[in-house]
């Protein structure tokens, strides 16, 4: 399918953006971008933040998502969300309307983890951060009102990465279990070698240039990319939860989230993998962009529902 027509002129109006000189400026910047993509706020029954304990102790912010329409004292399944970003920016407040969309698409209670971010906090910093609030929320499924048998793992892009790495974590360390992942064109191997990143890397929101820039923020050094809590592509991944992969069209990150999926085949896991035509990375943002944007919630709403026994949305 061709570029969808929304995104097309609207990158073509980006390009002529100057880009900011410093860290603090490109994050005040992504998050202002974003929001101004994602259209109006959908509503939801109840939001609520929770101060959970993450790696070493240190403070977390866990906000929760509860679908419109859910009834009262209600116990849901729940999708444990990690943000993308590059690891080093994007926050809670900027992933708020694609939270609230998550949630009413897919009927879970979505908690969504403000984990610690990069530079300042490299691999695996972040990412035991991502284990740690997934602890938290099992251990008190009771008092979220959630299932503990019906805990999902989810992400996009780097926050997708943090999902599949948090997944074959807890697999490792026996706990605690996971019913589904939800990744969204995730990142998954420290590499720049397929044939989308030669198609897709320049010009189409998510460049090469830029994805290089993110993980050097994330690595300590270019070793750790070797490491399948930081490229899961390279991970053994037999044990780990059945997943469902949401991928871009006109993404750099295409195949090797293909590739992922057919590892995870390969492995035994139940993995379905769907590619969102003529969508660009980033696409959970742009429901105020395109409506072919929706395709993201729609598909990730019906595999949750159908993994979790809930009805049709």
């Amino acid at each position: 399918m061709a570029l969808d027509p929304h995104i097309d002129a609207y990158l073509r109006r980006l390009s002529s953006a100057a880009a900011p000189l410093d860290l603090q400026a490109q994050r005040a910047a992504t998050e202002a971008g974003l929001r101004a993509l994602q259209g109006p706020l959908e509503p939801v029954a109840a939001i609520e933040t929770h101060t959970v304990p993450g790696h070493g102790g240190h403070p977390l912010r866990v906000r929760a998502y509860t679908p419109h329409g859910a009834a009262p004292g209600a116990v849901l399944p729940a999708l444990v969300y990690a943000h993308g970003g590059g690891w080093f920016q994007c926050s809670l407040e900027v992933y708020d309307n694609p939270c609230r969309a998550l949630a009413n698409a897919t009927g879970c209670k979505v908690l969504s983890v403000d984990y610690r971010l990069a530079p300042e906090s490299k691999f695996p910093i972040p990412l035991e951060d991502v284990y740690a609030a997934l602890t938290w929320v099992a251990a008190h499924a009771g008092m979220l009102g959630i299932d503990p048998a019906r805990i999902a793992i989810g992400g996009d892009s780097a926050g997708g990465n943090l999902a599949a790495a948090a997944a074959i974590m807890a697999r490792d360390r026996g706990g605690p279990p996971i019913a589904h992942q939800l990744l969204c064109y995730p990142v998954v191997d420290h590499a720049f070698s397929t044939a989308s990143y030669q198609a897709y890397g320049q010009n189409l929101f998510l460049t090469e240039a830029v994805m290089r820039y993110c993980w050097f923020t994330y690595l300590v050094n270019e070793r750790d990319g070797a490491s399948p809590y930081a490229s899961p592509l390279r991970a053994e991944l037999a044990g780990l939860p059945p997943a469902t992969l949401l991928i871009c069209e006109y993404d750099p990150l295409r195949d090797e989230g293909l590739a992922y999926a057919e590892r995870l085949r390969q492995a035994g896991v139940a993995a379905r993998d769907e590619v969102l035509p003529g969508m660009v990375h980033a696409c959970i943002h742009m429901l105020g962009l395109t409506p072919d944007a929706r395709r993201l919630f729609d598909l990730a709403g019906a595999a949750l529902r159908e993994a979790f026994g809930l009805p049709a949305d």
